[in-house]
């Protein structure tokens, strides 16, 4: 059963918005989407988000354009743990399951499923391969998520990434309705299987 989802975040961290159009079946996610943002710079993102079996992500292919011209990153998992950024490996984030799109709420809710944190108690550590925006450079991100409780009809988890720490909602299907200090979701609309 596919069931698809369009999902509007206003993205406080960049003073911008993103739209992004989901299809899940199974343990898979397709995604596109679209983000524009005005800090640190004036940009404009286009997404596409392939992930296998269990969340992990086989695929994102990444359009910016910002006042200097845009460029774009294709980012890959071969599925036994070894990526590559425009067919050059990335021997850095081997080993990650997911990629982290900067400022995506999105891409937060990969692990989260995997491993239901949304649905009960569990803390999981994980290495990202993060990919930083505008400019589309990926980097390693040690990273680590933590179900605090239920609440309402989803879950507080505990993201933390170096420094930065931030208590995330996510709803009852493992997506953001809010991140503080980055996003926090305008509207979500489940279509029909």
């Amino acid at each position: 059963m596919v069931t698809s989802h369009v999902l509007t975040w206003e993205v406080t961290a960049s003073q911008g918005y993103e739209t992004a159009w989901t299809e899940f079946s199974g343990t898979t996610l397709q995604a596109r989407g679209r983000a524009v943002g005005t800090r640190p710079e004036v940009y404009w993102i286009s997404y596409h988000l392939d992930t296998g079996d269990d969340f992990v992500t086989r695929e994102l292919q990444v359009r910016a354009a910002t006042s200097t011209g845009s460029h774009e990153l294709h980012l890959l998992h071969d599925g036994a743990g070894r990526w590559t950024a425009d067919g050059e490996p990335l021997p850095e984030v081997d080993g990650a399951l997911d990629c982290d799109l900067g400022l995506c709420p999105l891409t937060n809710t990969m692990p989260v499923l995997r491993h239901g944190l949304h649905l009960g108690p569990g803390e999981r550590d994980f290495l990202m391969a993060w990919v930083s925006v505008p400019d589309l450079t990926v980097h390693a991100s040690e990273q680590s998520y933590t179900h605090l409780r239920r609440s309402g009809s989803g879950a507080r988890i505990r993201f933390v990434s170096g420094d930065f720490r931030s208590d995330l909602e996510f709803d009852a299907e493992g997506l953001v309705t809010d991140y503080p200090g980055l996003a926090h979701r305008m509207s979500g609309n489940a279509g029909r299987p």
